[in-house]
């Protein structure tokens, strides 16, 4: 396909046929990055799910993805959580242009957690793969990209005021393969955080893209 819009009345159908067939506790997402991530979310059903609605933004998993650090162009049935302490039962398929390029994702995010509450039925009804996944469902940038800082800070295990420069370079390097930086206007927070200037976060980041100091 040439982008999504081209094939969104095919795409909105397979989304209600999908959320008709599974009910309620089954919400199917559409993104289109070419919208732009802060507000990826084109389509959805069930959105009562992770909360989410239109105009909303993708996880960091979407982010990961259009970084380039994986080529993994799909994600099925791993398990996550929701902020309000839902167990998600979830597949991802990354939809490509006529080029092979990701230009988005059709999500199925599925509510299991009454079953998971029926210990006796656990292992007959969810059928995962027993991989865990730390997905975040967020409605705007701002909330995803203070998880992917938090998550870099635990990597590198130690307060900001303790670290020297390989330690703000750990965790810029997380953030760069997360795709932390393809979030409009992120450089700004992450200076902040990592109590760095612009200039440094610029110089640390060639560094590590050039591999001339790994980290």
């Amino acid at each position: 396909m040439k982008s999504i819009e081209e094939q969104l009345p095919l795409l909105r159908s397979i989304m209600t046929l999908i959320a008709r067939q599974f009910g309620e506790n089954c919400e199917v997402v559409l993104h289109d990055w070419s919208k732009g991530y802060e507000k990826s979310i084109i389509a959805i059903e069930n959105g009562h799910v992770t909360n989410r609605k239109v105009g909303d933004c993708g996880s960091n998993l979407g982010l990961t993805v259009m970084s380039g650090v994986t080529d993994e162009l799909s994600e099925f049935n791993y398990i996550t959580k929701t902020k309000d302490g839902k167990t998600i039962r979830s597949s991802t398929i990354y939809l490509t242009d006529d080029s092979n390029k990701p230009i988005g994702a059709l999500c199925i995010n599925y509510d299991i957690t009454d079953v998971v509450d029926m210990q006796d039925i656990v292992e007959s009804l969810i059928m995962v793969n027993n991989k865990e996944v730390n997905e975040i469902f967020a409605n705007d940038v701002n909330e995803l990209l203070d998880f992917l800082i938090n998550e870099s800070l635990e990597i590198v295990g130690k307060p900001v005021s303790e670290m020297n420069k390989e330690d703000k370079m750990k965790a810029l390097k997380y953030l760069d393969e997360k795709g932390a930086f393809l979030i409009t206007k992120s450089g700004k927070k992450i200076c902040k955080y990592l109590d760095i200037s612009n200039f440094t976060l610029y110089n640390y980041l060639d560094e590590i893209r050039n591999g001339t100091n790994l980290v």
